[in-house]
């Protein structure tokens, strides 16, 4: 939308309790946009009864030319989510633990550096993928879902830990799921033919880096056309060793203990009810899972690649 002094307009969809100071926040906001030749921002906050959903459709509602998303990944979810198939672009400025979406992108961490490619980077199209369970879920996510010992991990993560060392929690209640006993699950990917395996944890990923730069799902790519899946299975603790070492050395060969595979649509039944996660945050337990790609529906804000770098 070009306002009266012939200049584009950004909503920002905040998150007060991500952001240390919010006024700080938004005299930078302004400062960057004004210096990219953007008129005053609208401003937009999430509240606990709402991520960002509404917030992010009143800035559709509004016609701005993009929507900058300030917080951690839900917020970053709620917002894409709408924001699909608009044709409007979302700026993402990581305030969140984990900000698996942004790390992916490329965009910086640092939420200074980050309004600078909100306001002078370029668009990108990226996949979306639906995600449903049995248990009444039915969302998107952008970075990657799962059920098992991952999605304990995300439950049994202590917030006031998390917000002192960061991902680091993550780590900690990892060493506290190492006690789930693995669950029998069936996994169906397109037209394929059913496969049964006994897993730890099965994650489907739309990126392939989680923090710290691991790569979990190496050829994963956020703008492919597929989803990638990950089944670990390790027997003992031994074979956890095994599998983290293949991981960080990207060995893409497969086993019984460590599987992979890619499509466009991946249906998983577990033997029993199981933790689920979308995107880091714990979802409703459940028995099964449905997650099928939406190829390019969604625009979002990246850096500008170099000259050299763009053939």
């Amino acid at each position: 939308m070009l306002t009266g002094t012939g200049r584009k307009r950004a909503a920002v969809v905040l998150n007060p309790s991500k952001v240390a100071d919010v006024e700080e926040f938004k005299t930078r906001v302004r400062l960057v946009a004004d210096q990219n030749e953007w008129n005053e921002p609208l401003w937009f906050e999430t509240t606990v009864e709402d991520p960002g959903y509404g917030q992010a459709q009143a800035a559709l509602e509004a016609d701005v030319d993009l929507i900058v998303a300030a917080g951690g990944d839900g917020t970053v979810r709620a917002v894409c989510e709408e924001a699909a198939r608009t044709g409007v672009a979302v700026a993402i400025i990581p305030h969140g633990t984990g900000n698996l979406l942004a790390r992916n992108l490329g965009v910086p961490l640092n939420p200074r550096d980050a309004l600078e490619v909100a306001f002078g980077g370029q668009d990108k199209a990226i996949d979306l993928a639906r995600f449903t369970t049995d248990g009444g879920v039915d969302t998107s996510f952008l970075v990657m879902a799962g059920l098992g010992m991952d999605a304990m991990i995300m439950t049994g993560v202590n917030d006031e830990l998390k917000k002192k060392v960061g991902w680091a929690a993550y780590f900690v209640s990892g060493i506290k799921a190492l006690r789930f006993p693995g669950m029998k699950v069936t996994i169906t990917v397109d037209d394929g033919e059913p496969r049964t395996f006994r897993a730890r944890t099965v994650v489907i990923g739309n990126v392939g880096f989680l923090q710290a730069g691991l790569p979990l799902l190496p050829d994963a790519q956020v703008d492919d056309g597929e989803l990638d899946v990950v089944v670990i299975a390790p027997r003992r603790l031994f074979g956890w060793v095994s599998i983290a070492l293949r991981v960080i050395a990207r060995r893409k060969r497969t086993n019984d203990r460590l599987d992979r595979f890619t499509g466009r649509r991946v249906h998983v039944k577990a033997s029993g009810p199981t933790p689920m996660q979308l995107d880091g945050d714990p979802v409703e337990e459940g028995t099964e899972i449905t997650a099928e790609v939406r190829p390019g529906v969604l625009l979002v804000r990246v850096p500008v690649l170099p000259a050299t770098l763009k053939h």
